[in-house]
């Protein structure tokens, strides 16, 4: 068997994620019929088809579902390689890519880059937004240093680093101002406005609520927290955000905010990164920078400013 190349199992990896030959194609920056072609030629090296092929998609054979275990293992190595030259090469970190989930993005970078490039002169700062179980898969497969989630992930290879905790709060319309904040059993049978499936705030908010599998008719969904809050400032229901939010997302929107009585709903937000990388020492201070200018938001929490 001919040896294989990076690059055929950079092509492969790529078709087995995205599971299209345009799409795969254009993740490498390629033609589709140059990415057909080298897919091909690894299949006919390997001796075996690796993909079953219809007019629009690729799915994985059981001999490829095997080969891309191993695969993922093989490149996620190569990667850790560099960061390892990247670790000998650099002091400090020249190039970050985060991972963030949407939840948090638009509340914490603009505090969090400003920092980092303060702190960290010439530091080039990758964003990447989506959701935690896609930040994980990114960051096992190394295309991320770090990323920014809602703590506990409990994923034995990653390392977790608290960040603050905060609460969650209610948002309704602004003529309800000033009413009793409802039980939170009571908020079962009210029109309850969340965000999509897939991401961890909906499921957080599902649970304090109390609800398993609600009736469609009690639950309508939005894209972002900032749609939610629009809607609710339509009259269409009521909503929880995170309290980081509420400064960005109410600016523009007739609605009202409450706090719950204690225990309030809440959530952890940390930093996970994976335990192998040669980068721990500079994404520890990494950790400690983002730490010292999230004290605000630990400061708020701590001490309940604001509370009704």
């Amino acid at each position: 068997m001919a040896n294989l190349t990076l690059k055929q199992l950079r092509y492969f990896e790529a078709l087995t994620r995205h599971g299209r030959f345009r799409l795969a194609a254009d993740a490498c920056a390629i033609s589709q019929p140059a990415l057909s072609m080298q897919i091909r030629e690894l299949e006919d090296q390997l001796g075996n088809d690796l993909f079953e092929r219809t007019a629009r998609d690729a799915k994985l054979t059981a001999f490829g579902e095997i080969f891309a275990h191993r695969v993922r293992e093989i490149l996620r190595a190569v990667d850790e390689l560099g960061e390892l030259a990247r670790a000998a090469r650099n002091p400090f970190l020249a190039r970050l890519r985060i991972g963030i989930i949407p939840t948090v993005a638009p509340y914490l970078l603009p505090v969090v880059i400003n920092e980092l490039n303060r702190t960290f002169e010439g530091i080039q700062i990758d964003v990447r937004e989506t959701q935690t179980a896609r930040l994980i898969q990114e960051l096992a497969q190394g295309e991320l240093d770090m990323a920014i989630v809602a703590l506990p992930v409990s994923e034995p290879s990653l390392t977790e680093f608290k960040l603050f905790d905060e609460d969650f709060v209610l948002v309704r319309r602004h003529e309800d101002a000033g009413k009793p904040v409802p039980e939170r059993d009571a908020l079962r049978e009210m029109r309850l406005l969340l965000l999509e499936e897939g991401h961890c705030f909906r499921e957080q908010a599902l649970s304090f609520c109390r609800i398993g599998s609600a009736r469609p008719r009690e639950i309508m969904e939005g894209s972002s927290l900032s749609t939610l809050v629009q809607m609710v400032g339509a009259g269409i229901g009521i909503t929880l955000i995170p309290e980081m939010a509420v400064p960005v997302e109410t600016r523009s929107a007739q609605v009202s905010i409450a706090r719950f009585p204690a225990p309030s709903p809440s959530r952890t937000i940390g930093m996970i990164w994976r335990n192998a990388t040669p980068l721990v020492r500079q994404l520890r201070q990494i950790a400690d920078v983002i730490h010292a200018c999230t004290a605000p938001m630990r400061e708020q929490a701590e001490s309940g400013t604001g509370r009704s």
